[in-house]
């Protein structure tokens, strides 16, 4: 009975190392107004695949609106995430940046590219150098800018938390320092969101055609721009095809 006992605790032990190994490391940077909170679901479904999920929240939004003030900038929020990776010593690490989020890891990738595994530009600005997400998008924003905040500009948002909240001004306006050339040995892949098999032209001109001119891996997944929100579990799906093994 005791051997018995002991070649079982011994496959188990095997097993859960298999599954360890095979475990991947999964760090979402929400967009522009957004926040951890709408990564929820996809945690859930990952997590509960054995994967394991940071869904930090950049300061001054989402739960962190307390913490909004103008002097908030690009710079904090790429601090965000480099601290979040140095304080939970992580490794390996597949960064998805979301929309604006990926000002957010195009800088975090120049800081710590030997702790990235993969980075994923899901429907995301890519950044050149010396640009800011205001050189990016253009004059799709003048009206929305209120007393140092951009205020979310794409219609109703919750009255009630989790909701889209406005976003420090400066995140916007300070231009992105890049060019590691590390950073160039990181596969990156970019998502590209359709509706009926359609493109955005405005996503195209801030994301995809950059990601082209850069010979990123492109994938096309049909929806809208709030995957997280609107379709977690194809995005889970999406993620899975798209990562490395």
């Amino acid at each position: 009975m005791k051997k018995l006992i002991f070649i079982l605790s011994i496959a188990f032990s095997s097993l859960a190392y298999g599954q360890q190994q095979h475990a991947r490391t999964f760090l979402f940077v929400p967009g522009a107004w957004d926040g951890g909170w709408d990564y929820a679901k996809v945690d859930s479904i990952l997590t509960a695949n054995g994967d394991r999920v940071y869904r930090p929240t950049l300061t001054g939004l989402g739960e962190r609106v307390h913490l909004s003030r103008p002097g908030i900038n690009l710079t904090t929020y790429i601090n965000d995430i480099l601290n979040l990776i140095r304080f939970e010593n992580l490794h390996n690490v597949i960064l998805v940046g979301h929309s604006y989020g990926g000002m957010v890891i195009s800088g975090v990738a120049e800081r710590v590219p030997d702790r990235i595994r993969q980075l994923v530009y899901l429907d995301a600005m890519v950044p050149n150098n010396g640009e800011s997400a205001k050189d990016i998008c253009g004059d799709l924003w003048g009206p929305m800018i209120k007393d140092s905040v951009f205020v979310y500009p794409f219609g109703f948002t919750k009255a009630v938390p989790p909701g889209d909240v406005p976003q420090p001004l400066g995140t916007f306006t300070e231009p992105i320092q890049i060019g590691n050339p590390l950073v160039k040995k990181i596969p990156a892949v970019f998502i590209l969101m359709t509706k009926e098999g359609k493109s955005s032209p405005e996503h195209d001109k801030m994301g995809l055609l950059r990601a082209k001119a850069r010979n990123w891996k492109i994938f096309t997944f049909e929806g809208g721009h709030y995957s997280m929100r609107e379709q977690p579990e194809n995005l889970v799906k999406k993620l899975k095809e798209v990562t490395q093994p």
